[in-house]
């Protein structure tokens, strides 16, 4: 499935990155620790967090991630958008909680990590 999928499928908001979103998913990751999500997120996955400055886009980058998704109606600044749209990161908002996303987005087998 490819970001854009996801973004139909579940309802998410595009927030920047428009670009990006023929990216595939392939994977999953929740975190909101910079350095853990850094070390642990899988190549290629969707990342859910509440974090919403400037660092998220360049943790996507060098995870070489999917996409991102900001949970609980958290929304990214300026510049964040600003950064995503130039790297090509599709930035969604989820207006609920990580939590039930990730269940929703499991349980459709949209992704299995």
């Amino acid at each position: 499935m490819n970001v854009k999928d996801l973004v139909d499928q579940f309802g998410l908001t595009v927030a920047a990155g428009q670009n990006g979103l023929d990216r595939q998913i392939q994977g999953g990751y929740c975190g909101d620790l910079l350095s853990d999500v850094m070390g642990n997120a899988p190549i290629g996955c969707i990342w859910l967090t509440v974090q919403t400055h400037q660092n998220i886009v360049a943790v996507a980058v060098l995870r070489e991630m999917a996409a991102i998704v900001l949970s609980g109606g958290q929304e990214p600044d300026q510049e964040t958008v600003e950064k995503a749209n130039d790297e090509g990161i599709p930035i969604l908002l989820w207006p609920d909680t990580a939590y039930d996303l990730a269940g929703k987005v499991f349980q459709a087998g949209v992704v299995n990590a």
